[in-house]
């Protein structure tokens, strides 16, 4: 079954819930009842196995469930004689015996349709009189992986999630990621672990503190399925939206992958894995939103526990938390000696460059950059994400560079590398091809500065260049006869009182000694100023437009002479036939 014609059946089932159900409901029925028919098929093959299992181990006595588990081949399982096929066979008994297939999953499946608040749903399409319809509905719909594969699935649930939202007037796409650029994520993080690609039997770890769906986890498994079979990948995610929630950990669980690594909550606030390090991290947090409701508990734990907690470099401020991530991220990272971590994170253009020396967001960047974290920055097209059409950037972040590495941050110009869609998704009108994503990974892998159509996209810095000394520059006070005031007491005392009036500040480039600038840059024009250095602090930015601005000389004169001579011929011309 291609995409477009299993997003159109599935989303068909609203023809039957209209006037009963607000649109903006739909979800609530639609979502749940596609994981629990995708569960159902794939169960399909080994129910009678399962069946017989359950039987005999129950009659000895014995736990069933790691029989159970064996013989569906699955981390889950169903005691239940019914399935939906079954199902169908009683219309008067529908609720019934939909309840008690349910509550006869093992126990991460129930979790799954709790997460849904599956039951009062259940409860409603009773008594609307629709339950058996729509449960006659998805059983003409085969949705086992031999007909529609993980990735299909996937791209199904995510169509469905942006369609519900604009019908409720959310955020569209607030829970996922285009997966092209998902691709490009996996793609750089991988780029240069030889290891991880070629070794038989080699074990990753792989988390994502923000998982949606599971766009993330799912594309990095295939990834690394098809470059080494032989390679295994546990999958970690934390999630916050219960119906994301469930459809991620639900991917997860007919993946093969062990579900309890998949927690429900605000990362923030309640972290899911705490103590634990990964290999491999990904995430798209939201953008510009702000994080009042966490603030009590990650200022205390930036408070209490400063540097051995999460938020130990700095704070940024309340109306946009995704530097948060940003530094959860870099606490899960596993120490260097032991192998070390690489992640990729989608952030927007704020925190390059929002806020000066000593402001949290600096020092957050002060710490990324003093540390030697940065890989590299890649800056995607705009109106790539289904949610905004702002610029959006990757940072690369990894705690083992390797040698050539050191000491540098690459930064890529892909703005300008898309396609069109042929139709709008939200604010999405723009995708990366195969091509594009090719490009921006050898670029990478190359770290050598290069340009396309004489306009650089890559470029290499030493990660000072980023860095400056914000200087507090001081004159003296005067008196009505022009004299300096001196102080007459305290620690000032016979030094010269500053006019807060004719105080300024200069920013000194940290490859740049401090007095060599002031003598060069301020003395001359203000010969009575000094610097203050109790105000003297560190900051870092990454002006990134500004490494790629091309200067475009102005045209002569002389033709933008030639041009509006011919202009104002025009107007006359056109006046006079008016007047005529």
């Amino acid at each position: 079954m291609n995409q477009q014609a299993l997003s159109a059946f599935i989303w068909s089932v609203a023809d039957l819930l209209r006037g009963d159900y607000k649109q903006s409901e739909y979800g609530k029925v639609i979502l749940p009842f596609t994981v629990l028919r995708r569960l159902d098929c794939v169960l399909e093959a080994t129910k009678a196995d399962v069946l017989a299992e359950f039987k005999e181990k129950t009659k000895l006595g014995l736990n069933p469930e790691p029989f159970l588990r064996r013989k569906s081949g699955l981390n889950f399982y169903n005691t239940s004689s019914m399935d939906m096929a079954k199902l169908k066979g009683d219309s008067d008994h529908i609720r019934v015996n939909l309840e008690s297939y349910i509550n006869s999953f093992s126990p991460e499946v129930r979790d799954i349709f709790e997460s849904f608040d599956f039951f009062n749903q259940v409860v409603k399409l009773d008594k609307n009189g629709l339950l058996y319809q729509v449960v006659e509905k998805f059983i003409d719909v085969d949705l086992h992986p031999d007909q529609v594969t993980n990735y299909q699935m996937g791209l199904a649930f995510e169509d469905l999630i942006r369609r519900f939202a604009e019908l409720s007037n959310e955020t569209a796409g607030e829970h996922f990621t285009p997966r092209e650029v998902i691709q490009l994520m996996v793609n750089l993080i991988f780029n240069e672990d030889d290891e991880v690609l070629s070794n038989p039997g080699v074990v990753r770890t792989v988390y994502d503190p923000t998982a949606g769906t599971g766009g993330m986890l799912s594309t990095a498994q295939e990834y690394l399925a098809e470059h080494n079979p032989e390679a295994r990948l546990t999958v970690h995610g934390q999630e916050l939206n219960p119906e994301s929630y469930a459809i991620c950990k639900a991917d997860m669980l007919i993946k093969g992958q062990d579900v309890s690594n998949i927690v429900f909550g605000n990362t923030l606030s309640d972290d899911g894995h705490p103590a634990q390090k990964f290999d491999y991290m990904l995430s798209n947090p939201p953008f510009g939103v702000e994080w009042k409701k966490v603030q009590k508990a990650v200022k205390r734990e930036h408070d209490v526990e400063g540097e051995n907690g999460r938020f130990g470099p700095g704070l940024p401020r309340v109306s946009d938390g995704s530097m948060l991530f940003l530094m959860h991220l870099m606490s899960k990272m596993r120490p260097a000696d032991e192998g070390g971590s690489r992640f990729g994170i989608v952030l927007n253009g704020s925190p390059l460059f929002t806020g000066g020396a000593g402001s949290g967001e600096s020092e957050i960047r002060k710490y990324v950059l003093e540390n030697d974290l940065l890989e590299a920055i890649i800056g995607l097209p705009t109106d790539m994400f289904y949610n905004t059409g702002i610029s959006t950037y990757i940072w690369i972040v990894c705690n083992h560079k390797p040698a050539h590495r050191k000491g540098k941050v690459q930064l890529i110009d892909a703005s300008g590398m898309w396609e069109k869609m042929r139709k709008s998704l939200g604010s999405k009108r723009k995708f990366l091809t195969d091509d594009h994503i090719a490009t921006i990974t050898k670029l990478f892998g190359e770290f050598k500065e290069a340009e396309q159509d004489g306009k650089p996209i890559s470029r290499i810095f030493d990660n000072e260049a980023f860095g400056y000394t914000t200087i507090t520059v001081e004159r003296p006070q005067r008196d009505e006869h022009g004299q300096v005031v001196i102080a007459a007491r305290g620690k000032a005392r016979g030094k010269p009182v500053p006019d807060t009036s004719l105080r300024d500040t200069e920013n000194v480039p940290l490859t740049e000694g401090i007095e060599d600038y002031f003598k060069r840059e301020v003395l001359p024009h203000v010969p009575d100023a000094w610097i203050d250095k109790d105000k003297t602090k560190v900051g870092y930015e990454i002006p990134f437009n500004r490494h790629f601005y091309v200067f475009q000389p102005p045209r002569p004169l002389k033709e933008i002479d030639r041009e509006l001579e011919g202009l104002i011929g025009n107007i006359q011309k056109m006046l006079g036939e008016v007047m005529g």
